[in-house]
């Protein structure tokens, strides 16, 4: 792979380009090497979260299929940008239209379908009908249960399932190599702690750490990725359970003021937190009641409600659960 301008995106520095270099999926990538073998596919829908290799498969297994005819067979559209009737009536009628070049059918591929209003994906049902002997579409979905049964009943379904901390580290390790940086183990157990199955944050969460030193280390991936360290959300929370309203209040500021977290990135790291943590400082039955207070306070920040105030409600709701008020 040449060398690119270290401000390229690493994310498209590293893009598999064939289905063999793909990250994860073992249990679809057989199958999609088998309709390169066959030179055929039915309609396909990928569904699964951000980040896990669905664009890239659909791209890949087009390049394969096509050659050197690809940019004149695939056309990649993103139902996000244009959610109506119209991208269906505009672009994916005309492309569906053209004569395929470099293969028996040509490959439409529709990033975030999930995206499309209900009369588009109305229309965009007729279409797959009709142009059936001349296209396939490739439909990739963060949530499959969004599209209307007529398209799901259409196509053949794949789920992505969120990569492994393993399958991420093995990537990072090859970018850190290419790149000829140094990063520590405890660097790398933080990208799978932030990034949660998504490559894509794992890579930019790589690149903007190492963009100030060859030395990538966990403190500079908490910076970048706008996170508090682990640490630092257990003290808040043993504060709380030691009945310490003041310090725990005097953690909680400094996560939002000295380290410019919003509450909500506040509110998912001590949920995060509070799952796993020890049955003998939190029983089963007060982490229940806890998660169910943060899920209300999570509602009321997403509506606009005010960080601070919320946050200081959360973590009097902790210590009253724990005091079994």
């Amino acid at each position: 792979m040449s060398k690119l301008n270290n401000s390229y995106p690493w994310t498209e520095k590293y893009r598999p380009q064939i289905l063999s270099e793909i990250i994860g999926q073992k249990h679809i990538s057989p199958k999609l090497n088998k309709y390169v073998e066959n030179r055929g596919l039915p309609n396909l829908l990928f569904a699964g979260p951000p980040g896990v290799g669905k664009t890239c498969c659909a791209v890949a297994l087009a390049k394969e299929l096509f050659k050197d005819g690809f940019n004149q067979d695939f056309l990649e559209l993103n139902a996000s940008d244009e959610r109506g009737i119209g991208v269906v009536r505009g672009a994916i009628k005309d492309f569906a239209r053209t004569i395929p070049l470099s293969a028996d059918f040509k490959i439409i591929f529709l990033d975030e379908a999930d995206a499309l209003t209900t009369e588009a994906q109305q229309a965009l049902r007729r279409t797959m009908e009709k142009y059936t002997h001349t296209v396939r579409f490739i439909l990739n979905a963060n949530y499959s249960s969004k599209l209307i049964g007529p398209i799901q009943s259409r196509c053949s379904l794949f789920k992505f399932k969120p990569l492994k901390n393993l399958e991420i580290e093995e990537r990072i390790k090859y970018i850190v190599e290419k790149e000829n940086l140094n990063i520590t183990d405890d660097a790398i157990k933080a990208i799978n702690e932030v990034c949660e199955g998504d490559m894509r944050v794992a890579v930019n969460l790589l690149q903007a750490a190492s963009s100030t030193s060859n030395e990538v280390k966990k403190e500079d991936i908490y910076v970048v990725s706008n996170s508090a360290q682990p640490k630092d959300i257990e003290n808040l929370i043993d504060f709380c359970l030691e009945s310490n309203f003041l310090k725990a209040r005097d953690s909680l500021f400094t996560l939002l003021f000295d380290h410019g977290l919003s509450g909500e990135d506040v509110v998912s790291q001590i949920y995060k937190k509070i799952m796993y943590y020890p049955e003998d400082k939190i029983s089963l039955k007060n982490k229940l009641k806890i998660i169910d207070k943060i899920a209300e306070i999570n509602y009321r920040l997403v509506e606009g409600a005010n960080d601070r105030i919320q946050l200081e409600a959360l973590l009097a709701q902790l210590i009253a659960i724990n005091l079994d008020l």
